[in-house]
């Protein structure tokens, strides 16, 4: 591969890097939840946002110069945006947190932020076997995985807005979680973007 191809899909690469390194943060921020430690890891998470928005706009500024591209302008923008996305959507759920000034966290939160993770964890191993999409044997499995994720995302989503409804008598917290778990939702809806675009951009280059 060329060196300057290689730069391309290095740098999404490092974007589900920052995608993976959120989730996990957001996964260790509510199995070890401390109200008084809320700020702090905010603050964490938009360090690595702020990282995902650097690597975005690093991926633009070689765009506008390059006159050959190893996939069409408009797949390696789009697939730029989706994965910077990730991340967003990763903080969203912690600024929502704190914004809501919680003190507990729910068990089905703690679930939904495990897929998030598996999600992310995918979403790597998708984008490292992406500058082999002509040749790989695997890429296709972590479609699916990715997909099979955000359907597992889904159920637990609804199962957990249930639960809600039936067992929260403080119509704040109610409003509070729903909040929360729907923030959450949207992340694995995210990896999925991801993975649909990489999708296409296999079958309208095969």
């Amino acid at each position: 591969m060329k060196k300057q191809d290689q730069f391309y899909f290095d740098n999404f690469v490092e974007c589900t890097d920052c995608a993976l390194r959120a989730a996990r943060l957001l996964q260790d921020t509510m199995k070890n939840f401390d109200p008084a430690k809320i700020k702090e890891d905010m603050d964490k998470m938009h360090d690595i946002e702020h990282e995902a928005d650097t690597k975005k706009h690093e991926m633009l500024g070689v765009l506008m110069k390059a006159f050959m591209t190893p996939i069409e302008r408009e797949d390696i923008m789009l697939l730029s945006s989706c994965l910077d996305e990730v991340t967003d959507k990763i903080e969203d759920v912690v600024l929502r947190m704190y914004c809501n000034n919680i003190h507990y966290i729910l068990p089905a939160a703690i679930d939904m932020a495990r897929i998030v993770v598996d999600s992310c964890e995918e979403m790597v191993i998708l984008l490292e076997e992406f500058k082999n999409f002509k040749r790989s044997k695997s890429i296709h499995e972590h479609i699916i995985r990715i997909n099979t994720l955000e359907e597992d995302a889904d159920r637990l989503f609804i199962q957990a807005m249930r639960e809600l409804h039936e067992h929260e008598d403080d119509p704040i917290n109610m409003i509070k979680w729903r909040e929360i778990y729907f923030y959450l939702e949207k992340c694995t809806d995210a990896t999925e973007h991801v993975a649909d675009v990489v999708e296409r951009v296999i079958m309208t280059n095969s």
